[in-house]
């Protein structure tokens, strides 16, 4: 049983084709790297993912339970959870706040409890906080717990947004461009945090851009233009394939 499998899905916006005929599988605990030039589908391969976006055609499953038709809020409940390209935060919260809202998906709040501020609710509230501190102190932002998510650094925000993802209990995460504005130093101690990210059983699907990470973190790779799968493989397979380099890279010698 694979953890994601998509059959034969495409994605029209009127005339415009952005996935066309796409069979795509992933098993758990794979770090999957999905890259392709601009324009190529790989948003829009999340958004249907997540239930932002109904497919035209096809139907995929997670943990062989058919999801083809859920919205955002029914696939996150089931594990599916994703980053964008651009950081997403409350940048007026804490920290720590910020990653308390992530806790609260699988929360047993309920809207008296919080009116009248009952025991069950505090002790929630405690355990949600609890489960914060431990996810901040996995990703090395601890010691920024009381700081305004809006004074962090860019690559801190980054991190910062993972956080929020991991509150939710992912079992499948997918990182939007995780890296995007970082300099090298950031970029390399992000690609430490996926590695354990992944160690802690959780499978990555990532869009990245930056190919040192893509080469360094991923097992496989799959690669998308208008909307096709053009190849998919090792890293070494993709730096090899002469479709990629004529597709993706113009005819460049190598893909690293």
């Amino acid at each position: 049983m694979h953890l994601l499998d998509i059959q034969n899905v495409s994605m029209q916006f009127g005339g415009l084709a952005a996935i066309k005929n796409l069979d795509f599988t992933m098993d758990e605990g794979e770090i999957r790297g999905l890259i392709g030039p601009n324009g190529a589908g790989k948003t829009t391969f999340f958004n249907v993912i997540s239930g932002v976006y109904l497919p035209t055609q096809g139907r995929f499953f997670f943990k062989d339970k058919d999801i083809t038709v859920l919205r955002p809020h029914a696939t996150a409940r089931l594990g599916i959870i994703r980053t964008f390209q651009a950081v997403t935060l409350f940048k007026h919260f804490t920290v720590l706040r910020n990653v308390m809202v992530g806790c609260h998906l699988h929360s047993n709040y309920n809207f008296f409890g919080a009116l009248f501020d009952t025991a069950a609710t505090r002790r929630h509230e405690r355990e949600n906080e609890q489960k914060a501190m431990d996810i901040l102190s996995f990703m090395g932002l601890a010691r920024f717990k009381d700081e305004v998510a809006m004074n962090l650094p860019h690559g801190h925000q980054r991190a910062l947004g993972i956080s929020i993802a991991l509150a939710a209990q992912p079992t499948l995460l997918m990182l939007d461009e995780p890296v995007t504005g970082m300099n090298t130093e950031e970029s390399a101690a992000m690609m430490r945090l996926i590695q354990k990210i992944r160690d802690r059983g959780i499978t990555i699907l990532l869009i990245e851009h930056d190919m040192k990470v893509v080469m360094g973190i991923c097992e496989k790779i799959t690669v998308l233009n208008f909307g096709q799968k053009i190849a998919e493989g090792t890293p070494k397979e993709i730096q090899n394939d002469p479709q990629v380099h004529e597709a993706y890279l113009g005819g460049a010698h190598n893909v690293a």
